[in-house]
């Protein structure tokens, strides 16, 4: 039996990862036989794997009349903060700053309003032509990337790190430090559903597999997706850290999608 077209059979749609994997391409020589035909089909795979790392985000927001102050103040705090991440265990190369920023605290006639109606003091508003910008301040911003390889302490971690000024806590984004085995495992399993995809299509066809004529691969791993917490303690003072028993890390799901063609003969 000829084929008289080529078949095209298309894969489910991947959303799109967090962390995506290089796509590999494979091409031998393109050209088949004369009375050949060509087969495309695609394949998923998917691992899972408890992650060993967790990623998150620490720093501290301070105010000063001027940036020299607010800079000044914001130093001195993040050198706490630093120096509780290093005695919790976190080495050095583990810490990277992420984020240093200084910008201006602008008069907020409206925030005064609120502010003196919950005191219970009488508040004259400026006039519209004095209502303009005017710079009463400074806010220093800094924080660093830290990897928490040991997830068990964690809470502990976290907890240090309130007590030491941070106040501003972000994470965590749990990570596999080496993902290469995992991905694998994918990539095996998306390869094997394609072979036996294309060999379920060439039987009912009449036909038999000859070779790979190319072969392209996508893929990466989903990061499960835990809450955020900590607030600046410009609006609030910082949430309690939740106890290391919360702190649930789960499992990554590694997956790799193929698109494989074949060549198809009599």
């Amino acid at each position: 039996m000829k084929l008289l077209a080529p078949l095209l059979v298309a894969g489910a749609a991947l959303a799109l990862p967090l962390a995506p994997a290089a796509a590999q391409t494979v091409q031998p020589d393109m050209a088949i036989a004369p009375g050949h035909s060509l087969l495309t089909v695609s394949g998923e795979g998917r691992s899972y794997k408890e992650p060993d790392m967790a990623v998150f985000t620490a720093g501290v927001t301070s105010q000063g009349r001027t940036a020299a102050e607010a800079l000044a103040s914001n130093a001195r705090s993040m050198e706490q903060v630093i120096a509780a991440l290093k005695r919790a265990g976190i080495a050095e190369r583990d810490i990277q700053t992420s984020n240093l920023s200084i910008n201006p605290v602008y008069r907020d006639p409206n925030r005064e309003a609120a502010m003196a109606a919950r005191a219970g003091q009488p508040y004259v508003a400026p006039a519209p032509e004095d209502q303009i910008p005017t710079i009463i301040g400074y806010q220093a911003n800094n924080s660093v990337s830290v990897r928490q390889r040991k997830l068990g302490d964690y809470g502990k971690v976290i907890d240090t790190l309130a007590a030491a000024g941070a106040n501003q806590i972000n994470g965590p984004n749990f990570q596999l430090d080496e993902p290469g085995p995992a991905l694998d495992d994918a990539r095996k399993q998306a390869v094997a559903e394609a072979r036996d995809r294309a060999q379920l299509y060439a039987n009912a066809l009449g036909l038999r597999i000859v070779r790979v004529v190319s072969l392209n691969e996508s893929g990466g791993y989903y990061a499960p997706q835990p809450r955020m917490f900590g607030e600046s303690a410009m609006r609030a003072p910082p949430a309690p850290p939740p106890p290391p028993s919360a702190v649930l890390p789960g499992e990554m799901q590694m997956t790799a999608s193929v698109t494989i063609q074949y060549e198809l003969a009599p």
